[in-house]
């Protein structure tokens, strides 16, 4: 009896793996129809936006100058080579430049507390100093990082990762949240303190570690204000910044970036850094963006941040909408910041039973209650912030640098809603599926 009930509920289980299959096909069938309509609205939504584009020039005389500047340090570096970096500039500060080191020090450690408190402080300072660009993308980026944090104790990631997956991987987020805020709030601050006392604070820089390679990016910045060459120039150090902090860390390597779970974030496009630029309106939302498919490519990092700011600066009713978002919406880390009609973070009262199905394009089904998707405090705890493991300068060669500075290309498709709701039915198929195979393989 036992043989022929066990037989019994294999054939039950055959029956039902094959009817999955059959609604996967089907669905799989329907996406790839709806992703065709979904790419053509997005391209005319772009193109519509970008006819009133006005693209952002990296000027050649500006990069001239600090290609040749660049050149100059390449040749002092080689005859300095071996020496470390000191803690206070080659000259003797003053007491007052001694005791605004201190200050800047204590503010960004202050505001280096996790990711909340990072983000609002781009906010603030962009607010201050509207001329720099950086800070606001710099924001936006750090909103979607929060984001990523959170999904990682959301509805549907905790469903695909286990608890050593989800741990490592907010370690890395956090890690390159907290290493890029480190390195370049202090650059921030710095030039805001120097606008105020009315001269020129750029030889200070290396009191706090930052690469020569943006000690001529800020002084041309003091006097000719060319936000473009700046923020390209910010781009590019924070990605080399991070590159053997992160990238080529083993652990990071081994425990996040070679994980199943990570190689299948560009599919399901979980790596893509989203821009609201239109409230929310009879359950429908406004998003830009891009989706960046190798994090590990040190020059796609790049490249990418390029484009995110050539849409944010370029792009005027992606810019006065982010900023309408901005000023008006507080960063929590929810996604529900963006999109309260798909997102709530209030905690699920039933979240171990059986996943359904939630979206329908970018529509809930009716009856089914919102994403879970909490605040950051909700669900990571502040952890102590690393030093650098290297004070090892990156900047070595100004040829490195220089193909970086040819232009800020606007990317052709920059309308990305329909790609994101895309992605989250597909990750809403990867957790049916895997609750499926998980049964069967508890039979």
């Amino acid at each position: 009896m036992k043989g022929g009930n066990s037989g019994n509920r294999r054939d039950i289980h055959t029956h039902d793996w094959l009817n999955g299959f059959v609604r996967w096909f089907k669905y799989q069938i329907q996406a790839f129809k709806d992703r065709l309509l979904g790419k053509r609205v997005e391209q005319a939504q772009s193109d519509r936006s970008s006819r009133s584009a006005r693209p952002l020039q990296l000027r050649e005389t500006a990069v001239k100058s600090l290609k040749a500047a660049w050149t100059a340090l390449e040749r002092e570096a080689d005859r300095d080579e071996g020496r470390e970096h000191e803690d206070t500039p080659a000259l003797q500060p003053e007491d007052r430049e001694r005791s605004l080191i201190e200050r800047i020090r204590r503010e960004t450690a202050a505001a280096n507390r996790n990711n909340v408190t990072r983000t609002e402080a781009y906010r603030e300072i962009y607010f201050r100093r509207p001329e720099l660009h950086w800070a606001l993308l710099a924001h936006m980026v750090s909103r979607n990082g929060g984001f990523n944090m959170t999904d990682l104790r959301g509805e549907l990631l905790p469903r695909l990762l286990d608890e050593q997956q989800a741990d490592a991987t907010f370690q890395m987020l956090e890690r390159i949240n907290s290493l890029i805020f480190a390195d370049a709030y202090p650059q921030l601050l710095l030039y805001e303190a120097g606008r105020k006392e009315g001269r020129e604070l750029t030889h200070l820089l290396p009191a706090f570690h930052v690469s020569r390679f943006m000690g001529p990016v800020w002084s041309q910045f003091w006097h000719r204000l060319d936000s473009p060459v700046l923020t390209t120039a910010l781009i590019v150090n924070e990605q080399h910044f991070i590159e053997d902090r992160i990238v080529q860390d083993p652990y990071y390597r081994e425990e996040v970036l070679k994980t199943m779970a990570y190689m299948m974030q560009a599919p399901m496009q979980t790596n893509a850094v989203i821009m609201p630029y239109g409230a929310p309106q009879a359950g429908m939302m406004r998003l830009a963006g891009l989706i960046l498919e190798d994090f590990k490519d040190l020059k796609e990092r790049i490249e990418f941040g390029k484009r995110l700011y050539a849409i944010l600066f370029g792009v005027e009713i992606v810019r006065e909408g982010v900023l309408a978002f901005v000023r008006c919406v507080q960063h929590s880390g929810s996604r529900s910041d963006y999109a309260p009609h798909l997102f709530t973070s209030q905690q699920p009262v039933n979240e171990n039973m059986r996943y359904k199905q939630k979206l329908a394009g970018c529509r809930l089904i009716r009856g089914r209650s919102p994403f879970y998707s909490p605040s950051l405090e909700a669900v990571w705890p502040d952890r102590p912030v690393e030093e650098s493991r290297s004070d090892r300068d990156w900047f070595t060669a100004e040829a490195e640098v220089e193909p970086y500075f040819h232009k800020l290309p606007l990317p052709e498709l920059f309308e990305v809603t329909e790609a994101y709701c895309h992605g989250l039915n597909e990750i809403e198929l990867a957790v049916q599926a895997a609750e499926r195979l998980g049964m069967l393989e508890k039979e």
